[in-house]
């Protein structure tokens, strides 16, 4: 799975992707990357749902997405890279972490706005 988010990631930045697949490709590279879970990892049961379930259909809709020559090159390189090293990419990490942290902000202020206006 290692091996296929970072093909996906590499094949995001190939210019012979189709558009349509690159955005599905980045929201799906990030939140397989990304430390918050749509679903807690704590709720019982539910919480491991997105890790065995959406994450696997998620990466593999991209990769249907995705031209076959582009995907095997990218591919090859990804174990390749990996193999060697382990790919560190902290600007895309600060990316989806600031990402998560506005969707956070902006729950908050919707949920202190709806009950501000129930307890006038």
């Amino acid at each position: 799975m290692r091996t296929e988010t970072y093909a996906l990631y590499l094949a995001y930045h190939d210019p012979r992707v189709p558009w349509p697949a690159k955005v599905w490709t980045a929201l799906v590279v990030g939140y397989a990357l990304s430390p918050l879970d749509l679903i807690p990892d704590f709720v019982p049961i539910l919480g491991y749902v997105d890790d065995l379930i959406l994450v696997p259909l998620g990466i593999l809709l991209a990769l249907k997405m995705i031209p076959a020559d582009v995907l095997r090159e990218c591919r090859k390189k990804a174990s390749d890279e990996l193999e060697q090293k382990k790919p560190a990419n902290w600007i895309a990490g600060g990316i989806v972490l600031t990402i998560w942290l506005l969707a956070l902000v902006l729950v908050l202020l919707i949920a202190a706005r709806t009950l501000g206006t129930w307890f006038d």
